[in-house]
């Protein structure tokens, strides 16, 4: 019945300054958690995510990731909860152990190889103004159900219907995990969103989405290509300040939709602003090429500690 201890991290994800971005818990070393105490360690930490870092269980990966919201439940996507794991290992020279990032800083990167859920996806991790960056293939882009009912959805946003952009649907779109996409009129509209959880996690239910993330053109900065705020609330999460793992959906649906113009190459660049609401901005950066989506995004380790885990029987 010996208590254990186990190390953790504070990342802010997608921010370029501390207490800004998507802030996650990591903890490095979780070979010997089990999956009881992951959760239990996610609701202890109460973030949007926590991603716990072990040994790769899969010949010529070179991590394995898995992570948690609060409620206890598993996600799978390559969002901040990936990427922030990947600024650690950068951050804390783990990634030299493999051979990893290039000496001189002069931006090249290595690229590795991350297991998730059931899937095995490239990362690429390279120094830039001595900052690590990290670019993290999601899934190809899979299309799915439409919403039907737009004045229920409207409702169950705290929105009228009218707020919701007349000629494009609300709709399902996943690169590793699905989210409805929902386009809004206009940035006030977006704020001004008040969701109800029961009537939004029936909504969800009823095409299939994870979460719900309201988007719009109508941008802080005019170099970006959207707005956007996230609700989760079936999996615990009220409002999660940057998430990857619906910006690359949005921004595959923007290209799709020719929203979003590819350049000559057939690269299309596509910058999501999110968590303003939150009072903590975050920027998203997602490039789409054909069906192969990519997120790139920084941040800062801000804290670092050690928690105690009850013994057996405790």
């Amino acid at each position: 019945m010996t208590d254990s201890h186990i190390e953790f991290a504070y990342v802010d994800v997608f921010a370029s300054v501390p207490l800004t971005g998507a802030p996650l818990t990591l903890v490095p070393d979780a070979d010997g958690i089990t999956d009881h105490q992951m959760r239990a360690v996610a609701r202890e930490f109460n973030q949007s995510e926590t991603t716990f870092i072990l040994k790769p269980s899969r010949p010529g990966t070179t991590r394995r990731l898995r992570s948690f919201t609060p409620t206890g439940e598993e996600v799978f996507g390559a969002g901040h909860n990936a990427l922030g794991a990947w600024l650690w290992l950068a951050t804390s020279e783990r990634l030299g152990l493999d051979g990893g990032l290039d000496g001189d800083g002069d931006g090249d990167g290595t690229t590795f190889s991350q297991h998730i859920g059931e899937d095995v996806l490239p990362v690429h991790v390279r120094h830039a103004d001595g900052r690590a960056i990290v670019t993290m293939d999601q899934s190809p882009p899979v299309f799915g159900a439409v919403v039907t009912d737009r004045a229920g959805l409207a409702g169950a946003l705290g929105l009228r219907e009218d707020d919701l952009v007349p000629d494009r649907p609300a709709r399902v779109v996943s690169t590793g995990a699905g989210h409805l996409l929902v386009p809004i009129r206009d940035r006030a509209a977006v704020d001004r969103a008040a969701p109800d959880a029961a009537r939004l996690i029936a909504a969800l239910r009823e095409v299939g989405g994870e979460g719900c993330y309201l988007y719009t053109d109508d941008t802080v900065d005019g170099g970006a290509s959207a707005y956007a705020r996230f609700f989760n609330p079936a999996m615990g999460i009220w409002e999660d300040p940057a998430t990857g793992t619906a910006a690359g959906p949005l921004a595959a649906l923007l290209v799709a939709d020719g929203i979003v113009t590819p350049a000559p190459t057939g690269r299309a660049t596509v910058v999501i602003e999110q968590g303003h609401a939150m009072a903590r901005p975050s920027r998203i950066t997602v490039t789409v090429s054909g069906s192969r989506v990519q997120i790139s995004g920084s941040g800062l380790v801000v804290a670092q500690g050690t928690m105690t885990l009850p013994g057996a029987g405790a």
